[in-house]
Formats: structure tokens, sequence, C-alpha cells
């Protein structure tokens, strides 16, 4: 049996299946050993009802698996399961890559609340261009779609109607949103949180444009980098999901082809490791 989960910050997809068929799917909170301490992760897995007396192939991929907290992370996973005969735990960006292109060769990114890329060789990621955060980059990520909307909007580039539309979604004046930006904790998540509204206007001048401009700076400050136009690029994420048009534009007009597109990479994973029997 393997017991594989995809852990983003908000909350961790398990599922537990025994090579052909999924047995089980189970939620918990999320886990990110970059800001949460070990006691607060060893709550989160003893909340987890996956069968703890049966012996298990673990797979966890998760944001904030660094290198050097990959150790604590295994460790952390033994202790909750010690009938486990093999733990493995990885970064999000290793998922997403066996999410969407398996054992091939390809490109993979993420693009949710924040952006990341690699390229992979069908096992493992051998080269990556640092996402550095959305104030530095983070191109074509949830928070700078959020950031470039209220730019174009509060400097005019954007119709008068569509700032009065996203002053009711969101009942904030610009005094308002620059306290949430400058003054609050987790801008990036506020300024993501925009994203459904970009999605609704989506037919507004200018702002289709915007969006496929935005994913024009992903591909040409990120994916660029790996000198291999000829492989397709993958995303996972909720900003690739919803706006996977703009997306298509997007890498057309910078020479590469959008290869598969996952809301999550968890079902991906699933095939990933169903295959390696």
């Amino acid at each position: 049996m393997k017991l594989i989960a995809d852990s983003g910050s908000t909350k961790t997809d398990w599922v537990l299946t025994d090579g052909a068929d999924v047995n089980k799917r189970l939620l918990t909170q999320g886990i990110n050993p970059f800001h949460q301490s070990e006691d607060d992760i060893r709550a989160i897995l003893s909340s987890n009802r996956a069968p703890r007396t049966m012996q298990l192939e673990i797979h966890f991929y998760g944001s904030g698996v660094r290198p050097e907290l990959k150790p604590l992370m295994e460790r952390l996973l033994h202790e909750a399961f010690p009938k486990a005969t093999a733990v493995e735990a990885h970064g999000d960006l290793l998922g997403a890559a066996r999410a969407v292109c398996g054992h091939a060769e390809g490109i993979a990114c993420i693009l949710g609340t924040g952006a990341n890329s690699g390229l992979y060789d069908g096992q493992r990621i051998v080269q990556n261009t640092p996402p550095l955060g959305y104030l530095l980059g983070d191109e074509g990520s949830g928070a700078v779609l959020g950031r470039q909307l209220l730019n174009a909007l509060y400097k005019g580039f954007l119709p008068q109607e569509l700032l009065s539309d996203f002053q009711a979604f969101t009942g904030l004046t610009m005094a308002g949103v620059i306290s949430r930006v400058y003054r609050q904790p987790m801008a990036n998540r506020f300024l993501a949180s925009l994203a459904p509204f970009i999605h609704e206007h989506l037919d507004v001048p200018g702002l289709s444009q915007m969006v496929v401009g935005c994913f024009r700076d992903f591909f040409s400050r990120n994916v660029v980098q790996y000198q291999r136009p000829d492989l397709p690029v993958g995303f996972v994420g909720s900003i690739a999901h919803h706006f996977s048009e703009q997306l298509a534009q997007a890498a057309a007009a910078e020479g590469f082809t959008v290869g598969t597109v996952m809301r999550s990479p968890i079902d991906g994973l699933v095939a990933y490791h169903q295959s390696q029997q």
C-alpha cells in the first residue's frame, strides 16, 4: 500500500492506494516545515486517519520541504506511521513535475498564489530559475496578477466602471487596499485573492491582455532560462487552471507549448506512483 500526499500551507490531500485502485482519500490541515514547529506538524499528522498498523510506502510532497528540512519531515512521518516500510518527503516542485510529466522529460511549473518552475529529466529537477517571491519575481502568480490589477485600476489604465465593480467586490477603498498591502500580514494572499475578480471580468477591454502579459513575463523571465522550447510546459495550480486560455496564448507568443494543466497535482502523483510497480 502507498500513502501519497500533496501539501500546501492551507491543506494536505492524502490518497491511500494499493497500486491499482484508490482505497481512501483524506484531507488534513496543510503542513509546511518551514513555517510550522515540529509539535504543530505532529498534531496535524496525528489527525490523519490513515491506518497506523499497516505497512505503507509514504510519498509526501509539500511546500516548504527544502533540502535541509527533508530529513525533519521524513522523521516526523516515520514517527506518525511507525510501520512504514519507506518514507520520502520532497518539495512541491518535484511533485508538480511528477504529476504533469510522469516519467518523461519536461518543464514543470506551479502557478498559484506564488510561482515556480523547473527543468525535469524524468526523475528529478535538474534546473530551477529562482522565483524570488512576489516582490522581486513570481511573474504570472496570483499575487502578481492582483498587484497588476490594482496598479492598472488606480492609475486609470482600466475603465472607471471596473473600479466601481472592484470596490463593491472587495468593500475596500484605495486607502483600504493600501492598508491591506502595506500594513497587514500576508499581502501576497490578499493580492492573489483578487484573481477571481479578474477571471469574472476578462471581457473588460485590457484585462485579458494584462493577464496574457503577466504570463508572457513568466515564460520570458523563467522558462526561457532552460533553453528547451522543444519540451512541453506543464502546470499545476489554480491560476494555471482558471486562466488556461490566456496561458496558452502567452506560451504561443513566447515560442512554447503548454502540456498538461492540473488544478491539483494529487491525481497525477497517484498515477505516477501507481506506475512504479
